[in-house]
């Protein structure tokens, strides 16, 4: 399902992205670990070309595209990338003069041209599927922030994506709230959803995850079975990571 080829990104003179190689099966869910600035966000965020990347290609499904080519550059192809995709973001991003439903209404209506009540019945559909038929017709600012991410949740799925990235979905939110999301989750990954989550979320990884890649300065450093690579590190760099909380977070 996803197929990433020696992938190089730099901002400046900074690189954040050397030479990464990963690949994943339909239905895999994989965490991606690491200290803070390792270019985990990045990775996600080049895998949708919301990021360029400088060198390597990128596959989803059926689509691929190679940086610095001249199909790199075609907008449609791009979009054809990103619809495999669904965005989860650290922040919810939702529209703050909508309602919930109109939030997730939002892209079958604009995008894929769905007539109004198809779409309506979409999205009700998907907030039941996250427990937020009940809120459909509150506004973000009515909402906890583990409430908003599951609306952000309902919106990515509406899109059909075959793969949902998942970028630090509960780093925002209070303790007591990262529950409610990580269920969520959860339940999408046993659905056999293809995910791949960016999380410091150790113990919700180990639970969910059927491998886990650590990345450092850009590059995978160790990748494998979850409880493997949890449990019996091999490398000194992610011992040390791992050491600094055995409680479920690190980083």
């Amino acid at each position: 399902m996803i197929e990433i080829t020696g992938l190089r990104k730099r901002f400046g003179s900074v690189t954040v992205l050397d030479g990464v190689d990963h690949a994943q099966a339909a239905g895999e869910v994989v965490a991606l670990i690491g200290p803070s600035g390792c270019g985990k966000s990045t990775l996600l965020r080049c895998l949708n070309w919301l990021e360029t990347p400088d060198a390597g290609s990128l596959r989803v499904g059926d689509v691929r595209l190679e940086a610095g080519t001249p199909e790199a550059a075609d907008r449609a192809l791009r979009q054809r990338l990103r619809r495999r995709t669904g965005m989860i973001f650290q922040q919810f991003h939702l529209f703050p003069h909508r309602t919930a439903l109109e939030n997730v209404m939002e892209a079958p209506v604009h995008v894929d041209r769905l007539p109004r009540a198809e779409a309506q019945a979409l999205a009700m559909g998907l907030l039941a599927k996250v427990g937020m038929a009940d809120r459909a017709h509150h506004r973000p600012s009515q909402l906890s922030g583990g409430q908003q991410q599951r609306v952000a949740i309902a919106r990515a799925l509406a899109m059909k994506p075959e793969v949902l990235l998942c970028d630090e979905p509960t780093s925002a939110l209070d303790p007591e709230l990262r529950g409610e999301v990580l269920q969520v989750l959860g339940a999408l990954a046993a659905e056999g959803m293809t995910l791949l989550l960016v999380t410091h979320e150790l113990a919700f990884a180990r639970d969910i995850a059927h491998r886990v890649v650590f990345l450092e300065g850009g590059r995978v450093v160790e990748s494998g079975p979850t409880r493997t690579v949890l449990d019996a590190p091999r490398h000194p760099r992610l011992r040390e990571f791992l050491g600094k909380d055995r409680t479920g977070r690190a980083g």
